[in-house]
């Protein structure tokens, strides 16, 4: 900044010192002569040249100093800022600050426009999170988070709720999730997942059961893909589980039931359908009767099993017992909890499913029935290979009558 040297800066100073001195000489001879008191005069003259060199002072200090600092830091922030003498200083420093007045406007328009363009990718954001979370929702499915190497593990409420827990029931950790899997499916779930994550699977795909509140297993069917970094090592692990405890009850169901009854006839088709339908279905008893009259009043079991092995057969009337809506209502009866309130003959069983037998002729000639010590839930029901295997029930009852009226002539209680 091309100022004028410190020195010009007294000047002022310089001149009132000489006007004095000049002045100071006039009045030595005056006072010579006795005109003005010397020594006022003296006083006079040095509290003048203090005040002017006050006057120089600060003017150096307040005005030219910080001009000088403003002019450096022009230089050194403007690329095409000159010094010079050509214009005054004040206007280019004026000017400087107007150009960066200018360049302020045009930062603060573009940090609005920057703004502008977070507050419309937030909304999109949010908006595929709302998408995202309502697709999971509407697919009853579980979200669940991962990272890695971390006992810290995201469990969403709607996971939580599959297995009947509260979201503050179950915490967020990894131990939490391994404890409720079943132990025989702890080292291939496990595998599975070392798999997935050093890069040998495209993604996690696999079944495992895990434990219910209410005490049971479920099985569920877990989908999951890793998120990597640029060399390759997976930061995140993302899933889905769905509950397949319907599909695998039913697929183990029917091959229980098609082993244990192939190549089964008569009274050994019988006792294999009862057994084998307490171990698929995990009740207490099983039982499939005839009907002895119609219109039906009392049945007699062809054959009886309860968790100590079969039972002697029985006959018993239907009054009073939940067999009588389901073989006189022609429909499957449930009872998935206060069996024995409901029908205090029964009394040491929770729970009641059955499921009538129809003949060719579409008439109800026995069913088969199911109890529990235990409430029973929903999963039971499985109609379809109820269907499949009363229909066969029924087949066997009536070869077996047929034969009965061949043999012997009608039947005992027709």
């Amino acid at each position: 900044m091309n100022l004028r040297r410190r020195w010009t800066m007294l000047l002022p100073a310089v001149a009132g010192a000489v006007v004095l001195v000049a002045g100071l000489e006039v009045a030595w001879r005056q006072d010579a002569a006795g005109s003005i008191p010397g020594g006022l005069l003296v006083a006079l003259s040095a509290a003048l040249v203090l005040i002017l060199l006050a006057v120089a002072l600060l003017f150096e200090v307040l005005w030219r100093r910080p001009l000088a600092a403003l002019g450096r830091w022009c230089e050194a922030a403007l690329p095409g800022y000159r010094r010079g003498t050509e214009r005054d200083e004040v206007e280019r420093v004026r000017t400087a600050v107007a150009s960066l007045v200018e360049r302020l406007e045009g930062h603060r328009d573009e940090l609005k426009q920057a703004a502008e363009r977070c507050r419309l990718a937030y909304q999109a954001l949010q908006a595929s999170e709302e998408r995202c979370a309502l697709l999971v929702r509407s697919a009853s499915d579980g979200l669940w988070e991962w990272q890695p190497g971390e006992e810290a593990m995201v469990l969403s409420p709607r996971w939580k709720s599959m297995l009947g827990f509260a979201d503050d029931d179950l915490p967020n950790r990894r131990p939490a999730w391994r404890q409720l899997l079943h132990p025989d499916d702890m080292d291939n779930t496990e595998a599975a997942l070392e798999a997935h994550l050093s890069g040998a699977t495209g993604r996690f795909e696999h079944a495992f059961r895990i434990l219910h509140k209410d005490g049971r297993y479920r099985w569920f069917l877990s989908r999951a893909s890793a998120l990597r970094h640029a060399n390759g090592r997976p930061y995140r692990l993302v899933g889905l589980d769905t509950d397949v405890t319907a599909i695998r009850r039913l697929e183990s169901l029917l091959v229980q039931i098609v082993e244990g009854t192939t190549g089964c006839y008569g009274e050994v088709f019988f006792r294999s359908l009862v057994r084998h339908f307490a171990a698929a279905l995990e009740v207490a008893c099983a039982f499939v009767t005839e009907c002895l009259d119609q219109p039906p009043t009392r049945v007699r079991t062809l054959a009886f099993w309860s968790e100590a092995g079969f039972a002697d057969n029985i006959e018993y009337d239907l009054a009073g017992t939940p067999c009588d809506a389901v073989i006189n209502g022609a429909k499957t009866c449930f009872h998935p909890t206060d069996l024995a309130t409901l029908f205090p003959a029964e009394a040491g069983y929770a729970s009641y499913l059955g499921v009538p037998i129809f003949a060719s002729g579409g008439g109800v000639i026995g069913h088969l029935a199911f109890l529990d010590r235990k409430n029973m839930g929903e999963g039971v029901r499985v109609d379809m290979i109820f269907r499949i295997f009363t229909a066969r029930a029924a087949a066997e009852l009536e070869k077996r009558e047929l034969l009965q009226k061949l043999t012997s002539g009608p039947r005992r209680g027709a």
